[in-house]
């Protein structure tokens, strides 16, 4: 069996489970998430154990990758509606920032015109300042994909470091012309 799929998934208290004809939704204090999962999983809540188990019907390659990826699914829903999951993103360069404009995400970074965003409906974007961004949801994959997108925008080049990375993101550097050498 799957080890990931074979996991209970804890539910805190404060969180609602809902199972109907195939879709799952966890309500929580920090908004409501739901999910088709896939028809051959079975999925249940144990109301007393205050727990959701992950069932498959056999061994097939498919059954099991669907396993794990089901209870994974689930466990970040319920991450997500207690704490929500959160990406930092640095602007590095000079004249280079972030503003907030109603539910646009505006990003001046070494283009002509201002590149516009829209923030998606469950994303939160904050800025501590103008040059660091903060995206929170309880949406794990919506963050991620909006991370991405702003990330997409103006990716860190390899020669002065300039752009749009992760917080945490180390950015390989490499030697200008400059410190070729040669002669002459």
């Amino acid at each position: 069996m799957s080890r990931i799929g074979k996991k209970p998934v804890a539910v805190p208290s404060g969180v609602d489970i809902k199972i109907d004809n195939g879709t799952i939704t966890v309500k929580g204090q920090n908004g409501e998430l739901s999910f088709e999962y896939h028809a051959r999983m079975t999925v249940e809540f144990d109301s007393e154990a205050r727990e959701v188990r992950v069932t498959r019907p056999n061994d097939q390659k498919q059954n099991r990758a669907l396993h794990g990826l089901t209870r994974s699914l689930i466990n970040n829903m319920v991450q997500g509606v207690t704490t929500h999951f959160e990406k930092r993103l640095e602007i590095v360069g000079v004249g280079y920032q972030a503003i907030v404009n109603g539910k646009n995400l505006d990003l001046q970074v070494g283009f002509a015109n201002t590149v516009s965003l829209p923030v998606p409906e469950n994303v939160i974007c904050e800025l501590p300042d103008n040059t660091h961004i903060v995206l929170k949801s309880a949406d794990k994959q919506a963050v991620g994909q909006f991370a991405a997108e702003v990330r997409r925008v103006r990716p860190p080049e390899p020669y002065k470091g300039k752009g749009i990375r992760y917080q945490d993101e180390h950015v390989r550097r490499k030697a200008g012309k400059a410190f070729a050498g040669g002669g002459g």
